[in-house]
């Protein structure tokens, strides 16, 4: 047995390395010594011995007394009368004069002075000094001075007031509403090189407002570099920026006075080449944005030739560089610095860390060069992301004037890749030396290792949470609602040590009370209502968490079941939820039912046996029996026989139409009868490449489908009763 390391475990538990965690079985899962070695490398502190931990310990010790204030503040309207600024009675020693400045974020200054004393109060009771002013909510900055007889000492703490709770879909009408979700790449819409776009998803907009839905669901429509196989939604580039293959060519306003591009876009080769992918089963991501970019950088020169003329299309440019500043010049540098450092005729170079020294910090001089010498590369970069913000804000009014009561549904993932343009940025903000996953369970005895770099939980803290909010409001732009992907990680994340497997990885705690904080903060400045993906094994906090923060909680049919396995009554779901049949985790409702999931994985080397995929089926037809036996028992199936699927899928959808749950949402797949899976969760990208499978039909003709016109009809109905009960039918209107 190795020696005890008290020091250590001290160390660990100071960092926030939980001790022990219950796993799906039900099990305790004590947090190793070698584990907390690791994880506090990655967070910054070397800890091989008990007299470097207690090193370590003492350190902080150190910097905690001596600090003067927190380095932020995140306070609750309302909860306990006015903020005022905790001042460290240890790091005070004595009386002294002071004056504070309060710096709102509307640029009004308050000014305040007094005396500050210690008193004899204990040392770590803080010493409350009060604002002088009223502060709305919103992102402050206090500079507090002190007279001290030592000299004058300076501190500054950002001022995070948050509202009482985020924003609730109530507020944006009365009533339970449902909604359309869809993966907007795999839909296949009029125009287009075969990757869905933000000119198919008005058009969806539109269809769900005059079905009487009140959003539109879409996957994460993050930056990608679409390269090779980096082209997963779950493994962006960046979260503060948007993929260019949502963007429509021939929707871009240059267009029509760009001969260029038009003549491009004519051109045989490249309309064979486009006619090919759009007929294609299954995106090729790679050939689509080589076919993309040649159109788009036409468009690109003829815009900066207008854009030299004046006039609001160079004003709404102008506009939104000034509003995203360094993080878009830095995008947009990152981008080209890929493709320019890498060797001649290689794919781009996404990995920053085998730059040449001087590329990897933004703020260099080399960085800078580079960004002059490409001026017009970077400012390609740049214009891209306006034209992809710019058109998504046009499908976010769509479903607005359709009467899409909460407008679009973004979905915000959980990280970044490690090669990506956000860890090249924020690197301060990431941990190096670990990544996210998930522990062992049934599925995945040896863990989920998702490659993910964790971010630096003290570290962010530190900066006032800025990238966080910044990562929130690229995600609620344009939105009235937002999916958090694996909302476990506003409590605790799953960090694995690099180069360790799953099984011995360990939860790191995060500062959940601060967290929900800035979202709420963010999600009523946007008026947009937040779901939070909470599936899986919660820490037994999250879910009082949600609900005091009024962040809305996942159900899921497939997940919702009582305790002896059986499918939960449609009047047992949660009132404050998202209900849904699925996820982008699971197969289509018509898959499940036929199993060509299993078929799939079982081509693909994940079900390795006749034996595997025997036992997989008999599994699946007895889950398909539990789900049958709970529509019959709720009246939406005939008692005996066997329903045919499409049956089976307006029943379910019947179903989710009769939940209590205050939004409900239908997947364009199920809505469709898709069987394909658009993931295979736990098999390699490099195995079978999910995120990829596009929609059998297009959507013009699937929306005047007469099947799914039927499926849909039930949460139609919901709709409309709703409608009615509120005085919003169309008899309230006129």
């Amino acid at each position: 047995m190795s020696a005890p390391r008290p020091e250590l475990r001290a160390l660990a538990d100071r960092l926030g390395i939980v001790a022990s965690y219950r796993d799906t079985a039900g099990c305790e899962r004590e947090t190793s010594d070698a584990t907390r070695e690791r994880l506090l490398r990655a967070l910054g502190h070397e800890a091989g011995d008990e007299a470097s931990a207690r090193r370590e310990r003492e350190a902080l010790a150190r910097a905690d007394a001596g600090r003067l204030v927190e380095p932020v503040l995140v306070y609750r309207e309302w909860e306990h009368g006015a903020p005022a600024l905790a001042v460290n009675r240890r790091a005070l020693r004595a009386a002294c004069d002071y004056a504070l400045e309060v710096r709102l974020e509307s640029g009004e200054r308050l000014h305040g002075e007094g005396r500050a004393d210690p008193g004899a109060a204990p040392p770590e009771a803080p010493l409350e000094l009060a604002l002088p002013g009223a502060v709305p909510p919103g992102w402050h900055e206090l500079h507090l001075q002190l007279g001290t007889p030592g000299g004058p000492r300076r501190a500054e703490q950002r001022l995070i007031l948050a509202p009482r709770t985020a924003f609730q879909p109530e507020q944006a009408g009365p009533g339970p509403a449902f909604g359309i979700v869809a993966n907007l790449y795999s839909v296949r819409g009029e125009r287009g090189f075969g990757h869905g776009h933000f000119g198919d998803l008005a058009a969806l907009a539109r269809f769900a407002g005059e079905a009487g839905a009140a959003f539109v669901g879409v996957n994460p429509l993050h930056a990608v570099p679409n390269s090779g196989l980096a082209f997963a939604p779950y493994g962006p580039s960046s979260r503060l920026y948007r993929n260019l293959l949502y963007l429509d060519p021939e929707a871009v306003p240059e267009l029509h006075e760009c001969a260029e591009a038009r003549a491009l876009l004519d051109e045989p080769s490249l309309r064979l080449r486009r006619d090919a992918l759009r007929a294609a089963a299954h995106i090729d991501h790679e050939a689509v944005q080589e076919a993309l970019l040649p159109v788009l950088e036409a468009l690109h020169r003829c815009f900066r030739a207008r854009a030299g003329r004046g006039g609001e299309r160079a004003e709404a440019y102008a506009a939104y560089r000034r509003r995203e500043g360094d993080a878009l010049d830095d995008f947009a540098t990152w981008e080209v610095l890929c493709r320019r450092l890498a060797p001649a005729g290689a794919p781009p170079a996404f990995a920053w860390w085998t730059w040449p020294e001087a590329y990897r910090d933004p703020r260099s001089g080399a960085v800078e060069a580079l960004r002059r010498r490409h001026a017009d590369e970077v400012d390609f970069r740049r214009w891209l992301q306006f034209e992809l913000d710019r058109q998504l804000a046009l499908a976010a009014k769509s479903a607005s004037e359709s009467g899409c009561r909460l407008g679009l549904y973004q979905d915000l993932a959980l990280g970044v890749s490690r090669a990506s343009a956000d860890t090249w940025m924020e690197q301060r903000a990431f941990a190096a030396g670990a990544s996210l996953g998930a522990p062992p369970d049934a599925y995945a005895p040896e863990g989920q290792d998702w490659g993910l770099p964790p971010l630096h939980p003290h570290r962010m803290r530190e900066d006032g949470y800025r990238y966080f909010a910044r990562v929130l409001r690229a995600a609620l732009s344009h939105a009235g609602a937002l999916r958090i992907d694996h909302a476990i990680g506003l409590v605790r994340l799953f960090w694995i040590p690099e180069g360790r497997p799953g099984s011995e990885g360990a939860y790191v705690a995060c500062r959940a009370d601060e967290l929900f904080g800035v979202i709420a903060l963010e999600s009523a400045r946007q008026r947009a209502a937040v779901i939070a993906e909470d599936l899986g094994t919660l820490p037994p906090e999250l879910p009082g968490l949600l609900a005091d923060w009024g962040l809305l909680r996942s159900a899921v049919t497939r997940f919702e079941r009582e305790a002896d396995g059986r499918y939960r009554p449609a009047s047992h779901y949660p009132p404050r939820a998202l209900a849904t049949l699925g996820t982008h985790d699971l197969p289509p409702l018509a898959g499940f039912l036929s199993g060509a999931d299993l078929d799939l994985r079982s081509a693909v080397g994940a079900l390795p046996s006749d034996v595997d995929l025997a036992l997989a089926r008999s599994e699946r037809a007895a889950e398909c029996e539990q789900l049958l036996a709970r529509l019959r028992e709720d009246g939406l199936l005939a008692p005996g026989g066997e329903p045919a699927p499409d049956e089976v899928i307006r029943a379910a959808h019947a179903f989710l139409a009769g939940v209590p749950s205050v939004l409900v949402a239908a997947s364009l797949d199920d809505l469709a009868g898709e069987e394909e899976p658009v993931n295979l969760p736990g098999v390699p990208i490099e195995q079978h490449r999910s995120w990829s499978r596009r929609m059998r039909e297009p959507l013009a003709s699937l929306v005047r489908s007469p099947a799914l016109a039927d499926r849909l009809a039930p949460l139609r109905s919901r709709s409309a009763h709703t409608a009615l009960e509120s005085g919003t039918g169309e008899g309230g209107r006129g």
